[in-house]
């Protein structure tokens, strides 16, 4: 706790780098795609409201007229749009240095996305683990890359039901189903930081929470309305342990940032840990493999 603070300040040139963010039309996703493009990356803004991508595209350019920014339509809520995301991504671009899994819907009424999945298992998760699959050959081609996963405190929530991943047989409790989906963004993350090393791939994975930082993220709950005028960090600062994750060099694979503050809630992004379950190798391998399996989508390892 005694490190220096880190913040916009420590993140290092990034020219020549090519880096995509998922859901990155407001909240800590637009901080993070707006700081990469002030230091020099070329950087796509992965949503599924183009309005709502070029509105931010925009404010970024308003503020930084060099800006290498460009918006690609991206639902993660529907496996044809990753695929079609990726396919065009590959057509236009070579490389890909950084992929920040960031997108997210959090505590919604109860709903599938287009294939059949609990909204938040589905969105969250799933969407992140066919992406990433989709895209893994050009990080493996492109040297020094990394994937980041956004998470979240509320992973301590998570405990899955392999039986009823997609709430059909309990009553829905969407709090519960958030800690689902965020805890398997840890086990993948751990358990792609696994199958990489086992290869001798260079990739670095990590993952990051933001902390409580008032976002449109948090829109379902009345809670969160009456309390984010008073409590959260500012989005900027909630962007900064996915900034660390992203571009920190002394990082490590498997390495997981958050605030250094009281309870995670508030601070500088320092490295934290995850609870006890989310390093269940187990259930991280079955997750593994029934996500491939839900998914139709294999990782080229």
């Amino acid at each position: 706790m005694n490190e220096k603070k880190w913040d916009l300040t420590n993140i290092h040139d990034q020219m020549g780098k090519v880096a995509i963010v998922t859901g990155s039309s407001s909240g800590i996703g637009f901080e993070a795609a707006k700081e990469l493009a002030k230091k020099n990356a070329t950087v796509i803004i992965a949503v599924r409201n183009s309005d709502k991508g070029n509105n931010a595209a925009q404010k970024i350019l308003a503020e930084n007229k060099n800006a290498d920014i460009h918006v690609m339509m991206l639902d993660l809520a529907d496996l044809d749009s990753v695929k079609s995301f990726s396919n065009s991504f590959k057509e236009k671009y070579k490389k890909l240095d950084l992929l920040i899994n960031n997108a997210g819907v959090m505590i919604p009424p109860y709903s599938k996305t287009k294939n059949g999945f609990e909204l938040q298992f589905g969105t969250n998760h799933l969407g992140h683990f066919a992406l990433t699959a989709s895209l893994l050959d050009l990080l493996k081609n492109t040297k020094d890359s990394r994937i980041v996963n956004v998470a979240s405190a509320a992973h301590k929530y998570g405990n899955l039901n392999f039986d009823d991943l997609n709430w059909e047989k309990r009553k829905y409790k969407s709090w519960h189903a958030y800690g689902d989906s965020k805890i398997s963004n840890l086990y993948f993350t751990y358990e792609l930081s696994r199958r990489l090393n086992a290869t001798n791939s260079e990739i670095k994975v990590t993952a990051a929470h933001p902390g409580w930082t008032a976002t449109e993220l948090q829109r379902h709950n009345v809670f969160f309305k009456f309390m984010n005028p008073f409590f959260p960090m500012k989005q900027w600062q909630g962007a900064l342990p996915t900034l660390r994750a992203a571009t920190d060099n002394a990082a490590k694979t498997g390495d997981y940032f958050g605030p250094n503050g009281w309870q995670e809630w508030k601070g500088f992004p320092v490295k934290v840990e995850s609870n006890e379950l989310s390093h269940d190798k187990n259930i991280a391998a079955k997750l593994w493999d029934i996500s491939g399996k839900m998914t139709g989508i294999k990782f080229n390892l």
